[in-house]
Order: C-alpha cells, then sequence, then structure tokens
C-alpha cells in the first residue's frame, strides 16, 4: 500500500505542474487542431490528444506540454494493477478501479466530463472553450487522481486495517507477569487483605486498652505485723 501511495503522490506531484501551465496546454490543443483543420469537434479522448501531438504537433513547447499530458495518464493507467494487486477486490473498490480504467481508455470519450470543486480547471477556460471544446480533456486527471485517492482511502479503512488490527492483536499479548488477576482471584485477594487489615485493628486495640488501662494498687495496710 505505501509503494501505491507514494506512486500516487508522485503523479499528482506532476499533474500539479501540468495544471500552472492550463493555458500552454488549451493553446498547444489550439494550434495543432488548426494544424489538423479539427477545430469544430471537442478534444474527446487521449487517442486524439496522441494524433495531434504525433502528427500535427511543431512547437516544441506545444510538443512537451501534450506529452506532459499523455505522460500522466499512462503513469495512472500503469498505477490501476497495482492497486489490484494491493487488494483483490470488493464491489466498491472493483467499482472505482473500473471507473478509473474507463476513463483512462486510449478511445474513451471523456466530452462529458467536467471536474467539480475543488478543482477550478474547467472555471479557467471561457465558456465556449469549457461546454465545446476542452471542458473535458482538463477534467480527465484530476477526475481519476480523486477515484483513486478514493480507492485507497476505502481500502484502508476497511480491508488493510481489519487486516492489520487482527494481527496486531496475535503479535501482541500480555506478558504473563503483567496479566491482571481475573475477577475472582481479585476478589479472594480484597477479602484476605481486608480479614488481615482487621485482624491488625484488633490486635491494635488490645494493646491499646492494655496500655492506657490504669494499674491497680494494693489497698494500703498500716505498718506491722499482718496475719496474713
Amino acid at each position: 500500500m505505501d509503494e501505491v501511495v507514494e506512486s500516487l503522490r508522485k503523479i499528482e506531484e506532476n499533474y500539479k505542474l501540468f495544471q500552472q501551465q492550463q493555458f500552454t496546454f488549451i493553446r498547444a490543443l489550439e494550434h495543432t487542431r488548426e494544424e489538423a483543420h479539427d477545430l469544430i469537434k471537442p478534444v474527446s479522448s487521449i487517442v486524439q490528444v496522441q494524433c495531434y501531438k504525433d502528427h500535427h504537433c511543431y512547437n516544441s513547447t506545444d510538443r512537451r506540454i501534450l506529452n506532459m499530458f499523455i505522460s500522466i495518464c499512462n503513469d495512472l493507467r500503469n498505477l490501476c494493477p497495482k492497486l489490484e494487486k494491493v487488494h483483490p477486490g470488493d464491489s466498491v473498490t472493483n467499482g472505482l478501479l473500473e471507473k478509473c480504467k474507463v476513463l483512462l481508455n486510449d478511445s474513451n470519450d471523456f466530452t462529458a466530463l467536467r471536474a467539480t470543486y475543488p478543482h477550478g480547471v474547467v472555471n479557467h477556460l471561457s465558456l465556449e472553450e469549457a461546454k465545446n471544446r476542452y471542458g473535458g480533456v482538463v477534467s480527465l486527471i484530476p477526475i481519476v487522481i480523486d477515484t483513486m485517492k478514493e480507492w485507497i482511502t476505502y481500502t484502508k479503512r476497511n480491508v488493510l486495517y481489519v487486516v492489520s488490527r487482527g494481527h496486531a492483536t496475535t503479535k501482541k499479548e500480555t506478558p504473563i507477569s503483567q496479566t491482571p488477576p481475573t475477577g475472582d482471584f481479585a476478589v479472594q485477594t480484597s477479602i484476605s487483605n481486608k480479614d488481615t487489615v482487621q485482624l491488625q485493628e484488633k490486635d491494635f486495640q488490645k494493646h491499646l486498652a492494655a496500655n492506657q488501662r490504669p494499674q491497680q494498687k494494693a489497698p494500703w495496710k498500716p505498718p506491722g505485723k499482718h496475719p496474713y
């Protein structure tokens, strides 16, 4: 799991760099679409962006940013098998992972995708760009990353936590010397201690009474001989 989390973290860092260059990305799509005479249809798939880069890109800056988009998509796609390896899946994780696979399919139509709050990628486009051209392509990566993070969170809470908790219970047994007394033994010990205290209290009271009792003096007799 740690390896998967670290891989996704690195991808997210790369995406943050890419996101800071969204204007450059949109301009690169504009340039290559003009070269391809393909300005009417929206950008709708990863393979379409790949085609623009491979056949209609004549600018190093445009090529770099388009390649960055494709590279992040590939990294996310390659992470899917690692997620399956960490946890074979239940209905929830299988559904989340299947969503990622479909979204990252080269020919999947992501035209209708729209990333919402807290992502502002769509808001950085003009109304025309967001509605008819680039709303889907800028939404793809953040939606996939969010879905993978949801997969990781669910798996940690509902699968690995239960396993690790059971493992920890097995390993962390209480040492014999520190084993707390059972209920019966504790009661017996309490009673025994109570009896000892009571006995000590009785002995003390006897001792106190003996020392405080006034000594009786013999009756006074006049001097001289006494028959007894």
